[in-house]
């Protein structure tokens, strides 16, 4: 038998080399200079703090729903670009299904917006304090953030706001409208001044839609750098997680080349069509959650070291006279969860209160209330 003279055809073994990952020159510096997003996990029986719906859907609406999702065959992969979804809610807004996109929530069009428009050096304008997720995507996405503080009315500034287009040309610019977390709507015609005087994109966000009825649709004729978003979230689909954004049929087009080709599950698009069918019903619990807005309000201003802002939204913003903290911990010992801004900024004690049902507003006022007390106030 021919034996290989030792040492042909084979290589000498070599140690192996390992590598020691360096996280710090692997991850973007912006990205390693953020926190990350904290969504309270806590269980409460009264959860006041996310701006969700706390009315349940009505039982035939679930029933209907139910009905709707047994036919979908999970096997496939869903409606690519969600082209059903798109042409009802097409007929619902008024506007060619091609100037919208159906999106995994409000978030996902944002990132959407940020990762197709902007990019290294680019500008993202936005008031503060406003959405922190406008923000922290812009940052996530490589560009450059500023923000321009509210106004003593939290309204905007306009002319600081004008003054940053002029200097740095925003691509993007955000307004919440209703703003989170104050909750009110800006003045429309310092929005409008905004939008024409922008060269880039100006996202006027619409989540609190149903609670304000105001709204800036009818501007995208006039402004093809004008975007709104929309969403089911804040009217009591959260779980499904989708949001509408309607634009220019030109931008649209780009930012369906970013879009992921199935980023609305099937489950999502069908419960969304569902939407459609009982919107009377969403809007009786909107006009509810409103009525029941206008009462906490005027609670709320009775109250001695408690000062609320108007709202147009879910929910109501108010600054106190005592350290929120105290507040938060003595609301959370009750079962109450609410949102605590500490530090805003130059505010300091801010809290947020979501419009919850008769119930759990009325054990919201009374623990809080209970606490001004035992401050001897």
């Amino acid at each position: 038998m021919f034996r290989k003279p030792a040492g042909i055809g084979t290589c000498p073994r070599k140690k192996k080399q390992r590598y020691s990952m360096d996280i710090s020159r692997l991850i973007r510096k912006e990205i390693r200079a953020q926190k990350p997003y904290a969504v309270e996990e806590l269980s409460c029986p009264i959860k006041l703090d996310a701006n969700e719906n706390s009315y349940v859907l009505p039982a035939d609406i679930r029933d209907d729903l139910l009905g709707r999702l047994k036919n979908i065959e999970l096997n496939r992969y869903p409606e690519a670009g969600s082209p059903t979804l798109r042409a009802r809610m097409a007929a619902h807004f008024d506007v060619p299904a091609e100037e919208i996109i159906v999106g995994n929530g409000s978030d996902e069009l944002i990132q959407i917006l940020c990762a197709t428009l902007a990019g290294p050096s680019a500008t993202v304008l936005a008031p503060f304090p406003t959405f922190v997720m406008y923000r922290i995507t812009a940052l996530n996405c490589g560009c450059r953030v500023v923000e321009v503080p509210l106004d003593d009315r939290f309204d905007l500034d306009l002319a600081a706001m004008l003054a940053v287009i002029r200097k740095d040309q925003p691509v993007l610019t955000f307004l919440s409208y209703p703003n989170n977390p104050t909750g009110n709507c800006f003045d429309a015609g310092k929005i409008e001044e905004i939008i024409s005087a922008s060269p880039g994109v100006v996202v006027v966000d619409e989540a609190y839609f149903p609670f304000s009825r105001q709204t800036f649709i009818p501007m995208l004729k006039k402004h093809d750098n004008l975007v709104i978003l929309r969403t089911l979230s804040k009217l009591g689909f959260a779980a499904i997680r989708v949001g509408f954004l309607l634009g220019s049929r030109t931008l649209v087009g780009e930012l369906n080349k970013v879009r992921l080709p199935y980023n609305i599950n099937s489950l999502s698009q069908i419960m969304a069509t569902c939407y459609l069918d009982h919107e009377q019903a969403f809007e009786d619990q909107s006009d509810r959650v409103r009525a029941g807005r206008e009462y906490l309000f005027s609670r709320l201003a009775l109250m001695k070291g408690i000062r609320p802002l108007k709202s147009a939204a879910n929910f109501l913003f108010f600054c106190c006279d005592f350290d929120s903290y105290r507040i938060y911990d003595y609301l959370l010992d009750q079962g109450i969860l609410i949102k605590n801004f500490p530090i805003l900024g130059d505010l300091r004690n801010c809290m947020r209160v979501t419009v919850g049902n008769p119930g759990e507003n009325e054990e919201f006022l009374r623990a809080l209330q209970e606490f001004i007390a035992k401050q001897g106030v």
